[in-house]
């Protein structure tokens, strides 16, 4: 079995003080009989949403795991070709995610998966809360100065927001990528196969064309001999 590390987080004070890792795109050729691992940490008390699918190879479809730090096996998954969970809240540690292909002995596959991270939503929610019902009574009773601030702290959450969405639209549309990848794979294979079936059937055609006209011919030709 082949193992790959995707990332190491750094140590940290506490679960709330790690930021969530980066989000990754992976794209690799899983080998005929193969089975590959990747470990990727993650912090605690967070949100881990893996996304995978199989975009090339006869089939497009592949064994999936996905188990946790502590060793339990959160999903397992057979002869799929794509598919979408989510952990929350996470356990800090390395996360397990095993694709396999030891079924097939011909076929190798292409994969992608997608591991996307999101920091702990009900503390974001109840610090949003705060922060509105403090700038509201900011804005009440604040001097120009401090009404300025609070607008140009207005403009950056929107940025953040913005910049937030941004990166959803960019994961979301990388999706749809691979979505088109697969299908275009699919297409060309069966247009092989299309291709092939149908000369075969023309060949036949024209050899049952032929020993046609050779059985017709040869049932009104003339037999007879001509004595002198």
């Amino acid at each position: 079995m082949a193992a790959r590390w995707l990332w190491l987080l750094a140590l940290w004070a506490g679960p709330a003080a790690a930021p969530p890792p980066p989000d990754a795109e992976v794209t690799f050729v899983l080998p005929a009989g193969r089975r590959e691992c990747f470990y990727q940490g993650a912090p605690g008390n967070a949100s881990l949403e893996a996304e995978y699918q199989v975009i090339g190879g006869a089939g497009l479809d592949v064994d999936f795991s996905l188990e946790s730090p502590s060793g339990l096996l959160l999903v397992s998954e057979y002869r799929r070709s794509d598919g979408a969970h989510t952990v929350e809240p996470t356990e800090a540690g390395d996360y397990k995610l095993c694709f396999d292909n030891s079924f097939s002995t011909i076929s190798e596959k292409l994969v992608f998966f997608e591991l996307i991270f999101d920091s702990a939503q009900e503390e974001e929610e109840e610090e949003e809360e705060e922060e509105e019902e403090e700038g509201d009574g900011w804005v009440e009773a604040a001097e120009p100065e401090d009404t300025l601030d609070v607008k140009i702290e207005d403009i950056k959450e929107s940025i953040e927001t913005m910049r937030s969405r941004l990166e959803r639209s960019i994961q979301m549309q990388t999706l749809l990528r691979a979505f088109e990848a697969r299908d275009r794979n699919l297409q060309e294979s069966n247009l092989g196969r299309v291709n092939f079936w149908s000369a075969v059937n023309l060949g036949v055609l024209v050899v049952v064309a032929f020993l046609q006209v050779y059985l017709l011919k040869s049932l009104f030709e003339d037999k007879r001999t001509v004595r002198t």
